[in-house]
């Protein structure tokens, strides 16, 4: 209960000056002794709390030089459409370079003037041990641990313990074929390096293709490794000069047989179209285009093996816009836009959860690309001279003896 001193009234106060007075002195004189004493220590201070670290501001633009089909706007089709959400909601305007090789990625970012590169495996190395790309904070990427722990480390990004990159989308190099002509699917890329006669009773000259890049020496070699297991092929990446003569001599007895070397994936689809191509070594966007348009295609993955791709986004050491390049690779790394990506390029995720709940890219998308292959690929790596087998035949050999190869020397 309050104490009773607290219902003295106005009134009562009024009624005894002497009292009120007598109260009044002796809080004045209270308050002269406190300002003698010891001064009373000032109340504690809050301890002051770190600040903040601002967020990266993104520099309102991106410049990525990609693969045809890698960064779609809805252009071609208003429902593949990564792009501009990813503009919405970071501000930064993405400006898109396509090249058709691993060759022109090069060149473009020796260049220089882009932030980003979609990277295979065989321009990968090229450019990390030519100081044009950067290592990644990861940290900065927190969809970088859903990535398929089979590409986090590879050794085509990955070099001294650092990432060179962010894994984007893989596939293998497959064995497409017309299915009037092979009714049950080849069984070896022999149908493609050794002349002959097809299932059809025609000769094969004239009506088969090869890639367009040096990095088709690793498809002779990988041929060559169940062809001729004497010559000690461990690696289609990593040959001496034995083995490199001989994948030579492969490519060399091919080419009376190519139609054409291709590189653009248009063009090989209007050529199994209508120009008589019934065999080549392709990719899973061609099949499922020609499948679409209601051509006799399938692919294999012959018992060989196949090459293929992973291909891995990589930041320019001299990037102008390194926050939007990071807002990109970490948008990259979303299950929605790989399963997308997947979708449209007819290619397999970089991150496994995006097979699942997409709805372009269906139930069986994933395994329509042959993402059930991957332990049978040979991923393109840059061929270097300084290798675990030995002294190697390094990348700058194997590109210019395929252009002489492509010109019939």
């Amino acid at each position: 209960r309050p104490f009773k001193g607290h219902e003295i009234s106005r009134r009562m106060i009024m009624r005894a000056p002497s009292l009120s007075r007598l109260l009044l002195s002796v809080s004045a004189a209270l308050l002269m002794l406190a300002g003698c004493g010891k001064p009373a220590a000032p109340p504690a201070e809050k301890a002051a709390e770190p600040a903040a670290v601002p967020a990266p501001v993104g520099e309102g633009q991106l410049d990525i030089v990609a693969w045809p089909g890698y960064v779609e706007r809805g252009e071609s089709d208003k429902s593949y459409d990564w792009v501009t959400p990813f503009e919405s909601s970071t501000g930064c305007k993405v400006n898109v370079k396509t090249a058709g090789t691993s060759d022109e990625m090069v060149a473009l970012m020796n260049q220089g003037g882009f932030d980003l590169v979609t990277a295979s495996g065989d321009a990968s190395l090229r450019l990390i041990y030519g100081n044009k790309v950067q290592p990644i904070d990861t940290a900065r990427i927190p969809g970088y641990k859903t990535v398929d722990p089979r590409l986090q480390d590879a050794p085509w990004h990955t070099v001294g313990g650092k990432h060179y990159g962010v894994p984007y989308q893989w596939g293998p190099n497959v064995l497409m074929y017309n299915t009037k002509v092979f009714p049950t699917p080849p069984t070896s890329w022999a149908v493609v390096f050794e002349p002959g006669k097809l299932p059809d009773g025609k000769p094969n000259k004239g009506r088969v293709q090869a890639y367009d890049g040096p990095i088709h020496l690793a498809d002779a070699a990988l041929y060559l490794m169940t062809k001729r297991p004497e010559l000690g092929i461990k690696n289609p990446y990593e040959l001496n000069e034995a083995q490199y003569a001989a994948a030579l001599e492969v490519l060399r007895k091919q080419h009376p047989l190519v139609h054409r070397y291709w590189h653009d994936a248009t063009v090989q689809v209007q050529d199994f179209t209508s120009e008589g191509v019934v065999a080549s070594g392709s990719w899973a966007y061609q099949v499922n285009t020609l499948i679409a348009a209601k051509q006799p295609i399938a692919y294999t993955v012959p018992q060989e093996g196949a090459t293929g791709w992973a291909d891995t986004t990589m930041m320019h050491t001299e990037a102008k816009h390194p926050n939007c390049a990071y807002e990109w690779l970490e948008w990259s790394t979303s299950p929605k836009v790989q399963g997308d990506v997947a979708a449209w390029f007819g290619s397999n995720p970089a991150v496994p959860v995006a097979c699942t709940g997409n709805a372009l890219l269906g139930p069986e998308g994933c395994k329509t690309n042959g993402s059930e292959n991957f332990d049978k690929i040979w991923f393109w790596r840059t061929p270097v001279a300084d290798c675990p087998a030995g002294d190697c035949v390094p990348y700058a050999r194997w590109s210019t003896d395929y252009v002489a190869i492509m010109g019939g020397r």
